[in-house]
């Protein structure tokens, strides 16, 4: 496999913070890779620096598919392929579920509309089910899975996922993992940022430690599940 994504010693700023500080990492292609660490560690200031929304780095490469896509605008990133889904979900309340869907197509013509909403609504029968409900009115799980199908409109090649089971049941949090690795098993490559480290771990191939801006630790999802250091800080295991 080859890299679709690597970060090159990046570094960015919030005035005088310095939030990441030399991040190295890679995703390659038809991976899930985990990137986890406490509060404030800089896992979403990796994501936003990836997805332009944070504007100019300080230093450092964004690499994606052998472009360098530093500093590009949202937009272009966008239509690269890679789609960013926030935390905190960020659906349109006063839309119904379907406009809320076609909120994120970016396709070409009414056909490939309608294939994928096919498969958004395949893959989220729940959402098939409310389509003609406002956003708004859903349940979190629901609002999630919705973020989740709007952002896959565009048939992105690359998914980046910030906390998508924050604040969920248990349950739903357990469906969400297992909607995630069906994305990724048809075709979608995935960097999860997730609280919660041990679900992530366990759809994850691979995944990385971030603690105050840098990355601490790396392996693979089994070599991370069984670190000591790891499973004490966050996987809540003594």
């Amino acid at each position: 496999m080859n890299d679709t994504l690597e970060l090159q010693n990046l570094h960015y700023h919030y005035g005088s913070v310095h939030a990441l500080k030399g991040v190295n990492l890679q995703v390659k292609s038809g991976e899930i890779v985990a990137l986890l660490g406490s509060n404030g560690a800089g896992k979403t200031t990796t994501l936003w620096c990836i997805s332009g929304l944070l504007g100019k780095i300080t230093r450092g490469k964004v690499i994606y598919l052998g472009e360098d896509i530093s500093n590009k605008r949202p937009e272009k990133i966008s239509a690269n392929g890679i789609c960013h889904v926030l935390e905190g979900r960020h659906v349109f309340p006063k839309l119904s579920v379907k406009e809320n869907l076609l909120m994120g197509f970016f396709g070409k013509g009414k056909q490939h509309y309608h294939e994928r909403l096919d498969y958004i609504y395949k893959l989220f029968p729940r959402l098939k089910e409310r389509e003609a409900q406002e956003g708004g009115t859903l349940s979190g799980g629901e609002q999630q899975m919705l973020a989740v199908g709007r952002s896959l409109m565009s048939q992105p090649k690359f998914l980046l996922m910030d906390e998508p089971s924050l604040g969920l049941a248990p349950l739903i949090v357990k469906e969400i993992f297992s909607i995630i690795r069906k994305i990724n098993e048809d075709g979608t490559t995935i960097l999860l940022v997730e609280q919660n480290s041990k679900a992530a771990l366990q759809i994850a191939h691979r995944g990385y430690v971030m603690v105050n801006g840098e990355i601490t630790l790396s392996g693979t999802a089994d070599q991370l599940l069984s670190d000591e250091n790891v499973r004490k800080s966050y996987l809540g295991e003594e």
